[in-house]
């Protein structure tokens, strides 16, 4: 029996690799190729290279934008002493820290600017840096004991062209002791004429610190003034009482006096991240829109530090975006007031 022939072993070839693809005429493409994008997406608008496609950086060159034009601004000057009276009955919306700022703002200007402060707690005085202890004598005297203004007036450590009437613990029982008084509502503003009649310059502005009430002190301040200003925390709270304000205005200028008017509205502690601070901005500028601003002052640490060191923010952290803020709301302030004399003509 004859065997097999031996099978020989199986050689495994690799196989040899695929020519390469025959050049294409310019222009053309191989429909086997697979399609290579050779330029970049394009970028959403919203995170364009601009200035770093950040929204800080976006951030940083709005500010530095808005510093430079007001450093390079020039503010006029009103034709007559304008009296402004910063009052809500809501506290904590930024009554005093918007009297405090706007001064030392318009002070900086080159304007001469008075602040009086009618709230018993003083915070207003402690903020300019002026010495308000119960021995010194304040608004308090003005109003009950007939003391004359220059008497009280003070200066501000925070600029040369501002100074302070200062208000002491003694105010806290002005409200009882007033009633009983001749002409009791009358008497801040008999007190602040004869003090502006007097003055070789007169003050450009004046601005009114009120209590968070509707009392007797506030009504002196309504009856001295010849504006309103409003600061409105941009929360669902603080819109509750602005109608009962609006209405004591209203019978302020029905029976003690016709040129008051509410002139400015002001937005404070703005939180853009939140739904509920843009729907309260947007409502305020629907029912007052010549009365209110452009300018939005926003929540700031930097704002609520200030007043611990005897300073307006401006004076405190010159840089910050609360120092912005308000340097922008007293300019627009300031243009406001020119602008109504050539309005009315």
């Amino acid at each position: 029996m004859q065997s097999a022939p031996p099978v020989a072993p199986m050689l495994v070839v690799p196989p040899s690799p695929l020519p390469p693809p025959a050049p294409q005429p310019a222009g053309a493409q191989s429909s086997l190729a697979p399609q290579i994008q050779t330029e970049a997406p394009d970028v959403s608008r919203e995170t364009s290279t601009d200035h770093g496609g950040t929204p800080l950086a976006y951030e940083l060159a709005d500010e530095t934008r808005r510093r430079i034009a007001l450093d390079e601004a020039v503010l006029p000057l009103p034709p007559s002493t304008r009296v402004l009276t910063i009052s809500n009955q809501k506290g904590g919306v930024g009554k005093t820290t918007t009297a405090v700022n706007l001064a030392a703002g318009l002070a900086r200007s080159g304007a001469r600017v008075l602040v009086i402060d009618l709230d018993p707690q003083g915070n207003a005085s402690t903020a300019l840096g002026v010495d308000h202890r119960s021995e010194r004598k304040s608004v308090y005297e003005v109003l009950v004991s007939d003391v004359a203004l220059a008497e009280v007036v003070q200066p501000s450590t925070e600029h040369e062209l501002l100074d302070c009437v200062p208000a002491t613990i003694h105010l806290a029982g002005a409200e009882i002791e007033l009633v009983s008084l001749v002409a009791r509502e009358q008497r801040l503003r008999r007190a602040l004429d004869t003090h502006l009649a007097s003055m070789e310059r007169p003050y450009d502005y004046v601005f009114i610190d009120c209590p968070p009430s509707l009392g007797l002190l506030t009504i002196n301040a309504f009856v001295a003034a010849r504006e309103v200003l409003i600061p409105i925390q941009c929360e669902y709270y603080a819109l509750e009482g602005l109608s009962q304000l609006l209405s004591n205005i209203e019978l302020i200028e029905k029976h003690l006096n016709p040129e008051l008017r509410l002139s400015t509205i002001l937005l404070t502690m703005y939180d853009s991240r939140t739904n509920l601070a843009q729907q309260v901005a947007q409502e305020v500028r629907d029912h007052f829109p010549a009365q209110t601003l452009e300018t939005i002052i926003p929540r700031s640490v930097r704002v609520s530090e200030a007043p611990s060191y005897g300073q307006s923010v401006i004076s405190y952290d010159f840089a910050s975006s609360g120092s912005l803020s308000y340097r922008e709301a007293a300019a627009e302030i300031a243009r406001r007031g020119a602008a109504k004399p050539e309005e009315s003509n």
